[in-house]
């Protein structure tokens, strides 16, 4: 008689679908305050993060979302504040040092794209930076979504080129829903989403 040893934790275990949530809160910030706001953003017009964990949880089914926020802390300081809002959420803050000429948030952002091409799971960032798109590229293929949280007009053009191959690209605005305001954007709108009482 021949006894399967896969215990029913196990097997339920992996049934489980993961979906790793890493965000570039730095490259984030910097592009709504610097590209689309002209200003720092004031807490009503930053993202919903909770509503980020939301979306990585519905848009491919997951059974678990394992969120990942990576934050500089070269300078010996965290803010707090934001971090403990950040964990209440359900946020793994991870807060790198390193070197000034090091930028740690994408280094670390880097390594752990990596450490994620042998393991099984959809995996989404947070982020418009090219500096990620070979990390991105290995992960792309079958079994497995990969995909972008970003303002799309603000993507940059080697990580585009990645939905060829199987990148999606979800705009933080008006498919995540992460934000309580409009934002004063200039961008390319398909007729499906046009809605002329916005202009008016």
């Amino acid at each position: 008689m021949i006894t399967d040893s896969t215990t029913d934790a196990e097997r339920d275990g992996a049934r489980r679908r993961t979906t790793y949530l890493l965000v570039d809160g730095e490259n984030i910030d910097a592009t709504l305050g610097g590209s689309i706001l002209n200003a720092r953003p004031s807490p009503e017009q930053r993202p919903r993060w909770e509503r980020v964990l939301d979306f990585a949880r519905g848009v491919w089914g997951a059974d678990d979302v394992k969120g990942l926020f990576f934050l500089n802390a070269s300078h010996g300081t965290m803010p707090m504040s934001f971090v403990q809002a950040l964990m209440a959420i359900g946020f793994q803050p991870i807060p790198l040092a390193g070197e000034a000429h090091e930028k740690v948030v994408d280094i670390g952002i880097q390594r752990t794209l990596d450490a994620l091409a042998d393991r099984a799971g959809d995996v989404l960032l947070a982020s418009h930076d090219g500096d990620f798109a070979p990390q991105l590229a290995a992960l792309l293929g079958p079994g497995r979504h990969v995909g972008m949280l970003a303002f799309k007009e603000f993507t940059s053009t080697q990580l585009q080129q990645l939905t060829e191959g199987g990148l999606e690209i979800h705009d933080l605005e008006t498919d995540v829903q992460a934000f309580n305001v409009r934002l004063p954007r200039l961008r390319i709108i398909s007729l499906d989403e046009f809605d002329p009482l916005r202009y008016l």
